[in-house]
């Protein structure tokens, strides 16, 4: 069991678009292993490679504790692709590992179709409109470069300035190893 640092906001990685994985080699299978033992050990749903510090096109999903959730087992995204996002927007809050203590109202496509390769690197599908849809696109926007914040009218955007410049500089706390800065 290896726990990695998280990267935190700030880090030049988080704003790179990530890269194909092509093959499942024994250093992807063993990133995948501790993104999944680092996601637990902060009590995340969601987490993606870059924020391990990976430019990796991976993403690991458990909401196998969150009510109504509990038959979908932890699982593995690899080179995912949203290809269909419902009209409908809702509104919730979203935090993120990568910047911890904030928390926002999101407004995001409440159903959207992933396609995905799993860890054997078979074509996979999901189509979802329950909290596991919000989850998909908050880690497919880590791998396109993009936060939550990044999602937030201006209004707010300008509320967060400060506490996300206290971030870039590891001026918080939190119960989890993180990175230093660049």
């Amino acid at each position: 069991m290896a726990i990695l640092p998280i990267t935190i906001y700030g880090d030049a990685i988080l704003r790179k678009k990530a890269q194909k994985v092509e093959k499942m080699d024994a250093e992807t299978k063993k990133l995948i292993k501790d993104m999944f033992d680092t996601m637990d050990n902060a009590s995340g749903v969601g987490l993606a490679a870059n924020q391990v510090g990976s430019n990796k096109a991976i993403f690991v999903i458990d909401v196998s504790e969150v009510e109504g959730l509990e038959h979908i087992k932890p699982f593995a995204c690899i080179n995912p692709k949203i290809t269909e996002k419902s009209e409908e927007i809702v509104k919730m809050d979203e935090g993120c590992l990568s910047i911890p203590g904030i928390k926002n109202s999101v407004m995001r496509p409440k159903g959207i179709k992933l396609i995905y390769q799993n860890e054997k690197l078979e074509q996979c599908e999901i189509t979802d409109e329950s909290f596991l849809a919000r989850v998909l696109q908050h880690e497919y926007d880590h791998l396109q470069g993009v936060f939550f914040t990044d999602l937030l009218d201006e209004e707010s955007q300008k509320i967060l300035k400060k506490q996300l410049t206290r971030i870039k500089k590891r001026d918080f706390d939190c119960d989890y190893p993180v990175t230093d800065t660049d």
